[in-house]
């Protein structure tokens, strides 16, 4: 998908903020038993054809409206995902903002995880 130069620009703009990860280093983290909350902030419709095992779903729209009442801790380990890592990281940035220290956004994201050939589930 090729993105809008100011979407872009946008993105550049947070990553400089924000700690990234990727999806090697998430498997593994994840296989190691780590403590950390894997959330999806893609959209309703992507949620629903397939997401990661054990991740919660707070879309974009909606997360920094809902992320107090789902993750009152401010210092819990949020890992974040999108498509590609792109939204992940605006919202990394907006978590960061409200507070929130130990966030980390999935480069890569989605497709990432599903061009490795790693487990996928459906609700």
């Amino acid at each position: 998908m090729a993105h809008a130069p100011q979407f872009l620009k946008l993105v550049q703009d947070a990553k400089q903020r924000v700690k990234e990860t990727n999806v090697p280093d998430v498997k593994r983290r994840i296989d190691a038993g780590e403590k950390l909350i894997l959330v999806d902030v893609r959209e309703d419709n992507e949620w629903a054809k397939g997401h990661l095992p054990g991740a919660v779903h707070m879309g974009k729209g909606v997360i920094e409206r809902d992320i107090e009442q789902q993750v009152p801790d401010t210092g819990t380990k949020l890992v974040l995902y999108c498509g590609g890592g792109f939204r992940s990281a605006l919202v990394a940035d907006n978590l960061q903002k409200m507070g929130y220290t130990n966030v980390e956004s999935m480069d890569g994201g989605w497709r990432g995880w599903t061009e490795a050939g790693l487990p996928t589930v459906r609700d």
